[in-house]
């Protein structure tokens, strides 16, 4: 019998993916020597030796369904820029992308453990590892589905280094096939891509990364010689500042920065004759 412990120091030993090691452990009756072995014959096992390299290169991509109710981004990493343009590793990326649009994966841990062959998608790109020899990684994934009256949408730039998925939602359906509404949404990714915002809301930016900006913001005052009596006044107006650059729907629209995100909502909202909101967004710098 092959026990979870076998196959748990055979992993521990060769870095090798749970169905190989147990495959290999069935194939030797529980022999660890032999299974190591056999992973190393297979080339399996080779995979380890490069997990610790920098995977800094890559390439990032998105997927839309067609009503624009479902979508995901994707980044798939190696370490050099020569293999991200790579024909293989840019086919490899596709395969991936193309066996998530089809599952409902919604996070990185799912998307690694879903059955790819014989085995999952984890072990398919240790397996690419040893067939391009450079470390690679299944980096970072997220998947949208979209509330009643939700869109998704999705742009990707600089050719794969920065990518944005976004869900922006009205209350009539018919709203989000009108031009002014496929033009905004549009706009709101291209700006999330440019801007990147740190949060959708003052409520996303987390208490300890606020409370830090207080510290730096209040041991300036303090060194610029400001009375104590008067600094917690001024920290409410460099925080307003922190927030206006850091909160998506505070900051200044990177095409008419007059105007913030949540009144250029408002205003095509009027345009549009529909109440528009952004539900959430995510954004992957290439190696962040």
């Amino acid at each position: 019998m092959i026990t979870a412990s076998i196959v748990k120091e055979l992993r521990d030993k060769t870095n090798a993916g749970m169905m190989d090691c147990k495959k290999v452990l069935t194939e030797t009756n529980g022999d660890l020597e032999a299974s190591i072995k056999l992973l190393r014959e297979r080339g399996i096992m080779k995979a380890g030796t490069k997990a610790d390299r920098a995977a800094t290169e890559g390439i990032i991509t998105a997927r839309v369904n067609d009503g624009a109710t479902s979508g995901f981004l994707l980044e798939v990493n190696c370490e050099t820029d020569f293999v991200s343009r790579n024909e293989n590793f840019q086919a490899f990326v596709a395969e991936i992308a193309g066996k998530l649009a089809g599952s409902d994966a919604h996070d990185q841990p799912a998307a690694l453990a879903l059955p790819h062959g014989e085995s999952t998608m984890e072990n398919f790109v240790k397996e690419k590892v040893v067939e391009l020899g450079e470390n690679l990684q299944l980096r970072k994934y997220v998947r949208f589905d979209a509330a009643p009256g939700g869109y998704i949408a999705s742009y990707i730039h600089l050719g794969g280094k920065v990518g944005v998925l976004l869900e922006v939602n009205a209350t009539d359906a018919a709203t989000s096939a009108k031009p002014g509404f496929q033009e905004l949404v549009k706009d709101l990714t291209l700006h999330i891509a440019a801007s990147a915002p740190k949060g959708l809301s003052r409520d996303d930016i987390p208490s300890d990364i606020v409370e830090t900006e207080k510290d730096i913001y209040r041991v300036r005052l303090l060194e610029q010689g400001k009375p104590e009596n008067i600094i917690e006044n001024i920290l409410k107006g460099q925080l307003a500042k922190f927030f206006a650059e850091s909160c998506f729907l505070e900051q200044g629209f990177v095409k008419d920065p007059d105007i913030t995100i949540n009144q250029l909502l408002e205003l095509k909202g009027k345009e549009l004759g529909d109440t528009l909101t952004v539900t959430r967004f995510v954004r992957f710098g290439l190696g962040e």
